[in-house]
């Protein structure tokens, strides 16, 4: 809708993970130098947790896409699963045909044959798991035992978690101890401060091909770091409505009232007081509505 209007030729804040706009911002860049560091290592589980949308999901793909060639990832982006299906979503991504399987024992059998196998060509594999809060206690168990499985040398599997805080707090019950205790390399996310959050930005709309002054004078960006907390998911929600708002009203770029009107009409930003929710939340209404009729060419 905007993207001619500010030289763009894309959307610089789709909230899709899209490694093209990985950016090394130093959260993100230790979180992959801790994953990489432990794959190294070759032994046990790897978790990195973080709220939502701090970037975990982009820190994955990144890390699947980096990986060398010597590597086998079996991944797993919803893992809601009982542990028959987490067995047989493991058997899938290994490749492993399972049609001529019959039970669990034979499925785990057939598992660790592929395993052997794997690490005969000199492979390692790992298991990654996105969202891993949401597992049930007995699939985290069917993890561990995965974990079992191993050569005189090194283990046949390692796992790697990310999730949200949940995680944390259902790794502390006490009969998930000796999963706990198999964690060997460990790294929580944090939000980005306020230079980061600029330069994440700007290193944004130069990936999408803007060009020119700064687009976000410096008091927008300093609210846009108050109501987006640092949130990488939300700092493009604000900064997406932020541009609609400037667009629709026909300017160059972004000042703080965008940025204001586009806290107003987000629930998980940094709010305003209630009179100036209904306030700047009518007001984006409005814009955004003359911003579409602009678009359509019927203003």
């Amino acid at each position: 809708m905007y993207q001619q209007h500010f030289g763009l030729q894309t959307l610089p804040f789709a909230l899709t993970p899209n490694t093209g706009f990985f950016f090394g911002l130093a959260p993100h860049v230790e979180a992959l130098q801790v994953l990489q560091v432990a794959l190294q290592s070759g032994e046990g589980f790897i978790k990195v947790t973080g709220e939502v949308g701090t970037g975990k999901t982009l820190i994955c793909r990144k890390l699947l896409n980096d990986l060398p060639d010597s590597f086998v990832c079996a991944y797993l982006p919803n893992p809601y699963l009982t542990p028959a299906e987490l067995r047989m979503a493991v058997a899938q991504e290994l490749g492993i045909d399972i049609s001529a399987v019959h039970d669990q024992q034979q499925l785990t059998g057939v598992i660790q044959q592929r395993l052997l196998a794997l690490s005969a060509e000199d492979k390692q594999i790992v298991l990654v798991l996105d969202e891993a809060q949401a597992l049930p206690d007995d699939s985290l168990e069917a993890l561990r035992l995965f974990t079992n499985l191993e050569t005189e040398q090194r283990k046949l599997v390692q796992v790697v978690l990310f999730g949200q805080p949940e995680l944390d707090q259902r790794l502390a019950q006490p009969q998930l101890r000796q999963l706990r205790q198999r964690i060997t390399f460990s790294y929580q996310l944090r939000p980005l401060n306020q230079a980061e959050v600029a330069a994440y930005v700007r290193h944004r709309l130069a990936v999408s091909g803007y060009q020119g002054r700064p687009l976000f004078n410096a008091r927008a960006l300093k609210l846009l770091f108050i109501g987006s907390r640092g949130v990488p998911r939300l700092i493009n929600i604000l900064a997406h409505k932020a541009l609609m708002l400037s667009y629709g009203a026909g300017e160059a770029g972004i000042n703080a009232a965008h940025i204001r009107l586009a806290i107003g009409d987000t629930e998980d930003a940094r709010p305003l007081s209630h009179w100036h929710w209904w306030l700047w939340s009518g007001a984006l209404l409005l814009v955004m509505f003359a911003s579409v009729l602009v678009w359509r060419g019927m203003l």
